[in-house]
C-alpha cells in the first residue's frame, strides 16, 4: 500500500517540505511590521512603548507588569534615552529525598532617540500599577512650529 503524500512542491520530500515551510512563513509574513507581536515569535520579551510628544514634552509609558521600580535603569546620553533592566530570580525548595532548584533571568533594553530640544535636566520617571513613566520636557524656546506650505514655483 502507498503512503498519499500532499504536499504544495513539485519534489514531496523532508527537504522539500523544510525548505516550502521555510518560504512559506517568509512570504506570509508581515517583514515591514515591528510590532512587539514579531519579536515574541523570536522568544524576545520587549515591553510595549507608547510615546507622547506635546509642545512642551515627551512621554514614554512601558507597560512591564510584575517588576519593581528597583529593577529599571533610566539614563540619558547625548540625547538617547536608555531605559533597561535585569532581573534574576532563584527558588529552591527543599524536601526530605531532594533539593529543586530553578533560575530565572529577563533582561531588556530599549533606546529612544530624542530631539536636540530635550532639557536633560528635567526628566521624570516613576513606576505604578505595572507601567514605568518616562516625562522629558523641551527646553522653553523649543515650541513646535506651525506647519508652513511651501508654494511650487
Amino acid at each position: 500500500m502507498k503512503t498519499l503524500v500532499k504536499t504544495n512542491s513539485l519534489f514531496p520530500t523532508v527537504e522539500s517540505k523544510l525548505v516550502n515551510n521555510f518560504f512559506d512563513d517568509f512570504i506570509t509574513k508581515d517583514l515591514f511590521d515591528w510590532t512587539d507581536r514579531n519579536f515574541a515569535a523570536l522568544g524576545s520579551n520587549l515591553p510595549s512603548v507608547n510615546l507622547k510628544e506635546t509642545d512642551t514634552k515627551i512621554e514614554v509609558e512601558m507597560a512591564a507588569p510584575g517588576m519593581k521600580r528597583e529593577d529599571f535603569k533610566v539614563e540619558i546620553d547625548n540625547d538617547i534615552l536608555m531605559i533597561s533592566s535585569e532581573k534574576e530570580e532563584e527558588k529552591e525548595e527543599k524536601k526530605e529525598n531532594y533539593i529543586r532548584r530553578e533560575f530565572n533571568y529577563k533582561s531588556f533594553n530599549r533606546t529612544f532617540s530624542l530631539p536636540d530640544t530635550i532639557d536633560e535636566n528635567k526628566i521624570e520617571a516613576n513606576y505604578k500599577d505595572g507601567i514605568l513613566h518616562v516625562v522629558v520636557a523641551k527646553k522653553e524656546g523649543a515650541k513646535k512650529r506651525a506647519l508652513k506650505t511651501i508654494p511650487i514655483k
